[in-house]
């Protein structure tokens, strides 16, 4: 089987398996396991199918790093539950996901699933990091579209896309987000500061929405270069963009930092972090099987040793 290296946005998984299964999937003791159940059926399905040998499990050590709050405030601000000074503040996240979160670390330690994580970074730099300096074909799951700028068919990167649901996967290339948002992968994280996200706080450049991003981009290729033809008064930019820019300098200065996924993060290497997929054996085996049987997974821990099992 060629070398595939799959990596999942693993936060964004075990959210959409939650809310998109019933939360009366419960241990014998009313504990919650349907965000388990999901994640493990996923990953067994996605490895299957999209031909994975080797997958890391990225994982958000920090969901909103200190230093891109410092650059915006309000970046993933409403999305906090409690702040922590001088730490990480609390997301929110459902207390009935939260108490599965131990057992899905658990439980993939046990299937040797690697998960890694980078203190003060999210999972999404975690992915760029790898994605960028991959050998080999690479599948990002996520159903974030930040991480269209990631996207490259001449590295042979591809997003796996989530937001539909599973039963609707869509793979996304470099053709994808052309027809998708009318920017190039490369320019997706300058079209995304200057609309703005509200999922993530960013406010972007008032008066600038979708369309006038994705024309501004086509025409003049970059942020910076849009920025310098702001200062170019023979540069043809309409004096109403000129404004708009000129009120949000303030916010450009910063947003591009903010928004662009980090990529040369110091991260173990697929072989340091055991990332090449191989059947579960001996005691951890075990382990998971009585797992399953504890904690009602169903066939979950089944159809994921399976799928481990081909890859023997």
């Amino acid at each position: 089987m060629p070398t595939r290296l799959m990596l999942l946005d693993t936060a964004s998984l075990y959210f959409r398996a939650f809310y998109g299964l019933p939360d009366t999937l419960v241990r014998s003791d009313g504990t919650p396991v349907n965000a388990v159940r999901g994640l493990l059926d996923m990953i067994a399905r996605l490895t299957t199918d999209y031909g994975a040998t080797h997958l890391i499990a990225c994982w958000d050590d920090a969901w909103r790093p200190q230093w891109r709050v410092d650059l915006i405030p309000t970046y993933k601000s409403h999305r906090v539950a409690e702040e922590v000074a001088g730490g990480t503040d609390v997301e929110v996240v459902p207390d009935a996901l939260e108490a599965q979160i131990p057992l899905i670390r658990h439980v993939l330690d046990l299937a040797g699933i690697a998960v890694v994580g980078a203190a003060e970074h999210e999972a999404d730099d975690v992915v760029g990091t790898y994605a960028s300096h991959a050998e080999v074909p690479v599948d990002v799951v996520t159903g974030d579209r930040d991480l269209f700028q990631v996207v490259d068919d001449a590295r042979r990167v591809r997003v796996i896309y989530t937001a539909r649901g599973m039963r609707n996967l869509e793979e996304v290339t470099d053709a994808v987000v052309v027809r998708k948002y009318r920017v190039l992968p490369e320019q997706y994280a300058d079209y995304a500061t200057l609309r703005g996200d509200a999922s993530d706080g960013l406010p972007g450049v008032a008066g600038i929405g979708e369309k006038t991003a994705a024309s501004l981009l086509l025409e003049y290729g970059t942020l910076d270069s849009l920025l310098a033809a702001a200062t170019d008064g023979g540069s043809g930019l309409s004096n109403p963009v000129r404004a708009r820019l000129a009120a949000a300098a303030d916010y450009l200065s910063v947003a591009p930092t903010v928004v662009k996924i980090v990529r040369d993060l110091e991260l173990p290497s697929l072989a340091e972090a055991g990332a090449q997929l191989r059947p579960v054996t001996g005691d951890s085996r075990a382990e998971l099987e009585r797992l399953g049987l504890e904690w009602n997974l169903g066939g979950s821990v089944t159809r994921l040793l399976a799928a481990l099992d081909r890859r023997g």
